[in-house]
């Protein structure tokens, strides 16, 4: 039996984390939340390598994307979550290395399938 893939998920807001990380897990992933770049450094210099990473940008400041951009080059797939879907946010988006933008509010059944693509499971 294989392992279960871990996804980071980043959220500002510890409700959010909870309800996808709960979500995730009944998908039969494990997960690891981040809700401050404090958290979100220490799983990137962690010892655990992420299947994939979920970024809500909402409530960060530019130096998520910088994040983004450290998962990336570590070959750790990015989707970003945002509350608009703009030309800049698709620029930043793809200028940082992410793999998807998702908008607000999310659908976990598009979500599910964004990862699934992104996973190739």
């Amino acid at each position: 039996m294989s392992a279960k893939p871990t996804i980071l998920i980043v959220d500002s807001n510890r409700s959010n984390l909870e309800l996808l990380s709960q979500q995730l897990g009944q998908a039969g992933y494990e997960t690891l939340a981040a809700a401050s770049l404090e958290e979100l450094d220490e799983a990137i210099q962690g010892k655990e390598k992420f299947a994939l990473s979920l970024i809500d940008i909402s409530g960060f400041d530019r130096h998520i994307w910088e994040r983004c951009e450290a998962l990336h080059k570590a070959e750790t797939p990015c989707i970003v979550i945002s509350p608009q879907r703009s030309p800049s946010v698709q620029r930043e988006s793809m200028k940082h290395g992410a793999s998807g933008l998702l908008v607000k509010p999310l659908d976990f059944k598009e979500l599910l399938e964004h990862v699934h693509a992104v996973l190739g499971d």
